[in-house]
């Protein structure tokens, strides 16, 4: 569904992308690892059109999507901190992004009802909670019933249960054929949702692997000492 064909970016002498090349398919969660400065967010930001590549490509079901905008509203981003204005209201902020999308008539509210954000409308953005604002930007994620789901740091700040409750969403999103990419660093977050996951080093590909490859590859019963391992050996 996503070809990204020798992607490079730079930030003056900064190369944060290094000639990456990757394939994402329908009916898959990607999990897009690597140490801070790796390139994971740069990554994400190119494929929603924040950042534009120096070279390369990102195709979409086969047609190239750099310099264009249509396609982004197949695309739910839920950013790692929502920065949202501090003033509106739960209710305001929802309602301002339906009025932005009045072509979608049909909306997925599945989120705002299990964490009960119906019964906060009247709050203001800015005396919620972090854990509260992350459900806020998960409800945003999905509302529109995209085919395309980025999340990155996506249960950072949420409490126990609001993350057992996304991490359900995601599966059940997966099984009606959708790309979910999330970014994370919690190893066993990562193995209870994710089908593959994609390691970035200093902006390159260090491996992209299924989940059961790497623990074949390594002998290693759990996706954090795989990781470990590999991480390791090529150190």
């Amino acid at each position: 569904m996503i070809t990204i064909e020798n992607l490079c970016k730079s930030y003056g002498k900064l190369q944060v992308l290094r000639h990456v090349s990757v394939e994402f398919s329908r009916g898959n969660v990607i999990a897009v690892i690597g140490p801070n400065g790796a390139g994971k967010t740069t990554l994400s930001k190119a494929i929603l059109g924040m950042v534009l590549p120096d070279s390369g490509d990102i195709r979409i079901d086969g047609e190239s999507v750099l310099k264009k905008y249509a396609y982004r509203s197949q695309i739910g981003y839920m950013p790692q901190i929502g920065q949202y204005p501090e003033n509106m209201k739960i209710r305001q902020v929802l309602q301002m992004i339906r009025d932005i999308r009045k072509d979608v008539q049909e909306v997925d509210e599945e989120l705002i009802g299990l964490y009960g954000l119906k019964e906060m409308y009247e709050k203001r953005m800015g005396a919620l909670s972090g854990g509260t604002r992350q459900k806020v930007s998960a409800a945003l994620a999905f509302l529109f019933d995209p085919q395309v789901l980025i999340l990155d740091e996506p249960t950072a700040g949420l409490d126990p249960i609001a993350a057992e409750i996304l991490k359900g969403k995601i599966l059940k999103e997966k099984k009606k054929g959708k790309l979910i990419i999330i970014t994370s660093h919690i190893m066993s977050e990562i193995e209870e949702v994710a089908d593959e996951v994609l390691c970035m080093v200093d902006g390159q590909v260090k491996f992209y692997e299924t989940i059961p490859e790497l623990k074949a590859q390594t002998q290693e019963s759990r996706l954090s000492r795989a990781v470990a391992k590999i991480m390791n050996e090529e150190a």
